[in-house]
């Protein structure tokens, strides 16, 4: 803290904050304000720039970049970090898990296709169309998937990426979880393999158990999550043995308004992003905080807004009900929508030829349970799911009564 808030004095933004002493332990830091992003938004750059530097200047000097947020829980969000800064805070968050970190030691140019949603935001995905050549990146990342809703996504398309990923040889796939299914399906369907294949990364959304499953059973490599945000880095990376770890160099993480099962917001620190430092940020996500002797891991539970009311008003995740269908055969992907009476719909894309009707029974009671509902939750089988506006996929929502059944 001694190191970090007298440079954050020097941010605009925080002055007001920080003007009244500097806290230097961990009871003074968490009374600070937190951060949210119309605040971010608001007199943008100078906020974070001041009055004597412009974006204009310092991308003429080639200093820095200018991206965009997806606008996944509000309007896109202009962020700014040094030239580079993108790529070295991914290699340390990939570092955290030993397979990764063997596989870019053996390939340190490692190639990967990326599968996501063209519009997540301008760094990482392709928003218009794009020949192969203006698809790739830095001769290491072939973007492969012009296509917003995946399940609408033609043969011919489906053909074409795969016989790009193939000519491609990557040793990893950089994923959207839902892009990355339907095009795992067509694979299977197809007896189509990449031998170059090392692992998988899931990110950019919530990787659901029943995505895992089927990218495993399809592609034969380990799956492993990537979680962060384009405003703060990656923050947290599966290891080999399934636990959220933190990218301590990228971040300091906390978790504030915990509720009795210690599932509270997530806060973000940023550490290494000189140019638009983040102090205490509500990213909007839930998450929980595992303490354990050889170090701290993490729950992420998913958004904020995703998250629905118990019959006893208590809150449940994303991840609880993901949790549901753990062990669950037939579904490619899902969404559990809720009005505000409590009353819940089950929609699923089948995988092949979808769940049983024992499984069905099975994941709705549960849910039923999870939810202290004594009202039968419907599942219904549907040829496709629509993403929100940011081009991402809700697996959990609360909608207005008269839309649960639309």
């Amino acid at each position: 803290m001694t190191a970090l808030l007298p440079r954050m004095r020097e941010v605009p933004l925080y002055r007001a904050a920080l003007a009244h002493g500097q806290p230097v332990d961990c009871a003074a830091f968490q009374r600070l304000p937190l951060l949210g992003k119309n605040a971010m938004r608001e007199n943008f750059p100078r906020n974070f720039l001041g009055e004597q530097a412009s974006v204009e200047a310092l991308q003429e000097k080639n200093l820095i970049e200018l991206e965009h947020t997806s606008g996944t829980t509000s309007d896109r969000l202009p962020v700014i970090f040094a030239h580079g800064w993108w790529d070295e805070q991914e290699q340390r968050a990939l570092r955290l898990n030993a397979v990764v970190a063997r596989v870019l030691d053996e390939f340190p140019g490692a190639r990967r296709v990326t599968i996501t949603s063209p519009a997540c935001n301008g760094l990482t995905c392709p928003t218009v169309w794009m020949s192969r050549e203006q698809r790739v990146i830095n001769n290491r990342a072939l973007f492969v998937n012009l296509a917003r809703i995946p399940f609408l996504i033609s043969e011919a398309d489906l053909a074409r990426m795969a016989q790009e990923t193939a000519e491609w040889a990557p040793q990893f796939l950089d994923t959207d979880p839902v892009h990355a299914v339907w095009f795992a399906l067509y694979c299977e369907r197809r007896g189509i393999k990449f031998p170059s294949l090392r692992f998988i990364l899931c990110s950019y959304e919530f990787t659901s158990v029943v995505h895992r499953k089927i990218l495993t059973r399809v592609f034969g490599v380990p799956v492993f999550n990537l979680y962060g945000s384009t405003e703060t880095g990656h923050l947290l990376m599966e290891n080999e043995r399934g636990e959220m770890k933190p990218s301590y160099e990228t971040a300091f993480l906390e978790i504030t308004a915990a509720d009795a099962r210690n599932i509270g917001d997530m806060v973000v620190t940023t550490l290494s992003n000189d140019y638009m430092p983040l102090l205490r940020y509500r990213i909007g996500d839930l998450a929980e905080k595992i303490s354990q002797p050889y170090g701290n891991s993490f729950i992420v539970h998913g958004r904020i807004r995703d998250a629905l009311t118990a019959a006893d008003g208590s809150r449940v995740t994303t991840w609880q009900v993901d949790q549901c269908l753990a062990d669950a055969e037939g579904f490619a992907h899902y969404e559990l929508r809720q009005d505000e009476n409590g009353g819940c719909v089950l929609r699923y894309v089948p995988d092949v030829t979808g769940p049983t009707e024992e499984t069905l029974n099975t994941v709705t009671a549960r849910l039923e349970t999870l939810l202290q509902t004594r009202r039968a939750i419907l599942a219904e089988a549907m040829t496709t799911l629509v993403p929100a506006a940011s081009g991402k996929f809700r697996l959990t929502c609360r909608v207005a009564p008269d839309k649960v059944a639309a």
